[in-house]
């Protein structure tokens, strides 16, 4: 009763947070580095989840993967009540909080670094894994945690759309709705503990790579051997140089 939802909701948290990161980031890193006419509307709409109910979104979603929506229309998937709606489900509400803390991460990246490297013949790819990515490591990473800890707590929007089938898509949270339906009280206090403790642990991890606790940009520089060990910059002179 206990692992069997818990090894779902691991599986849907990891698959999500993957998703969360790829998506978020590259949302992030464009609309950080872009500005453009109805930015703030592209903007908003990726926050909505986190104002709209999860009824709302939930509605939302039985509307795009239903029967009647784009992907059973165009490529005959009907993806209701399936572990990878409750994936989408969970993606669709983690990430706007990887997208709001990457892009203030990224935003507040020095472009002088980066145009640095470009005068140096980088690529933009290799910019924004070398360069930008290291300086915005903390905020991104700290994104990522809260987005994949907020897509394994969701509840609502997965209900409506994968449902609460045991073994196939009942996660924990949802594990919990029906444990106290079921009048399971030991069950219930042992599911919410745990639930608990995994949401403690990561906003403590969030709380260690937040940005401030250490300077990126001097750990960028240590690393390319341009920092001296009193943290002022300069270049770092070898023996024989």
């Amino acid at each position: 009763m206990i692992w069997q939802p818990l090894i779902i909701s691991l599986k849907v948290t990891a698959a999500a947070t993957g998703l969360i990161f790829i998506i978020g980031g590259g949302l992030a890193v464009w609309l950080a580095r872009s500005r453009f006419r109805g930015q703030s509307v592209v903007e908003a709409v990726i926050h909505l989840p986190l104002v709209l109910p999860p009824s709302v979104v939930g509605y939302y979603l039985l509307v795009v993967l239903g029967q009647s929506g784009p992907l059973a229309t165009w490529l005959g998937w009907n993806a209701l009540f399936t572990w990878p709606a409750a994936v989408i489900a969970a993606t669709i509400v983690g990430l706007p909080l990887m997208f709001q803390a990457s892009r203030a991460a990224i935003a507040n990246v020095d472009p002088t670094f980066e145009q640095a490297a470009r005068t140096l013949g980088s690529s933009e790819l290799a910019v924004l894994w070398r360069i930008t990515l290291p300086l915005a490591r903390r905020g991104v990473i700290a994104g990522l945690i809260l987005g994949g800890t907020r897509a394994l707590g969701e509840f609502g929007a997965t209900l409506m759309v994968a449902g609460n089938l045991p073994g196939r898509t009942q996660t924990l949270p949802l594990a919990i709705y029906d444990s106290v339906l079921s009048r399971q009280p030991e069950l219930t206090q042992y599911l919410v503990l745990l639930m608990t403790l995994m949401g403690f642990f990561s906003l403590w991890l969030v709380r260690r790579v937040e940005p401030g606790r250490a300077s990126p940009t001097q750990a960028l520089l240590r690393r390319g051997g341009w920092a001296r060990e009193d943290g002022q910059t300069g270049n770092r002179l070898e023996d024989g140089e």
